[in-house]
């Protein structure tokens, strides 16, 4: 098994950030090749994870005191219209006055 540093799709950055040009479809060199490569993407999948989720535990006290905010308004805006539901529900049925019973 060949090392990745002796390949000749490898390549070193002056800052140390290594470059890999390997394509498993295209030009891989060894079986091994692949499994190094499989784990390589499943590290930056792992690490792209990681980052997502630091992110969100970031957001999470804004987005809490966001969804506070917006119940806070759509509660007031509810308030605000309750003068428009009917409130006849609280009073007793009379079916003497009932206009929907015309026929006894």
């Amino acid at each position: 098994m060949i090392q990745c540093a002796e390949c000749e799709f490898y390549t070193c950055q002056p800052d140390g950030r290594r470059v890999f040009r390997c394509d498993p479809f295209v030009n891989i060199k060894e079986p091994e090749c692949l499994q190094k490569w499989q784990l390589m993407r499943l590290d930056m999948l792992v690490a792209n994870f990681h980052a997502m989720n630091m992110w969100q535990q970031k957001m999470a006290p804004m987005q809490e005191k966001l969804f506070k905010y917006v119940k806070r308004e759509l509660d007031d805006i509810e308030e605000a219209d309750s003068w428009k539901l009917d409130d006849d529900t609280d009073s007793p049925h009379d079916p003497d006055n009932d206009q929907d019973n015309l026929y006894p």
